[in-house]
């Protein structure tokens, strides 16, 4: 569950490895319910959950600039809440930026262009609810 607890463990036969969005570490972490029950089953079952370094530096970039106040305690230790809610990190990679050069003018925003890009590049699904990023064609829980 969200709130900032550890993921349960999980059966050996499930597979599925997540990419989370911003927001959606963001409400997790602070136990949102704006994150649905399908969506949290996903990420409870997932052997693998991934939190981009792109939503780190968005996370402490937005705070620094007044623009997201509610996740002041997050943004002082992003690292430390990922680990905390059983997460990984994944790093940008030049891969992950060349492709994020590459995609189609969709959606401006530099920090989802990212996501998108890791999730293509890794194969990963990835847990946001911007449906706007469905005209990348990545594959998106939500």
């Amino acid at each position: 569950m969200g709130g900032g607890t550890p993921r349960r463990s999980v059966a050996p036969d499930v597979t599925r490895r997540l990419l989370l969005d911003t927001h959606a570490l963001i409400w997790w972490v602070a136990g949102d319910l704006s994150i649905g029950a399908e969506t949290r089953a996903a990420i409870d079952s997932a052997e693998l959950v991934l939190v981009s370094a792109i939503s780190g530096y968005e996370i402490a970039l937005k705070h620094a600039t007044g623009r997201l106040p509610e996740a002041a305690a997050l943004a002082s230790d992003v690292a430390g809440a990922v680990r905390r809610a059983g997460f990984r990190e994944l790093p940008i990679a030049l891969a992950h930026a060349e492709a994020a050069g590459r995609l189609p003018r969709h959606h401006r925003d530099p920090f989802d262009r990212m996501l998108v890009a890791q999730a293509l590049v890794e194969g990963l699904p990835l847990v946001s609810a911007d449906n706007a990023l469905d005209a990348f064609g990545v594959e998106r829980i939500w």
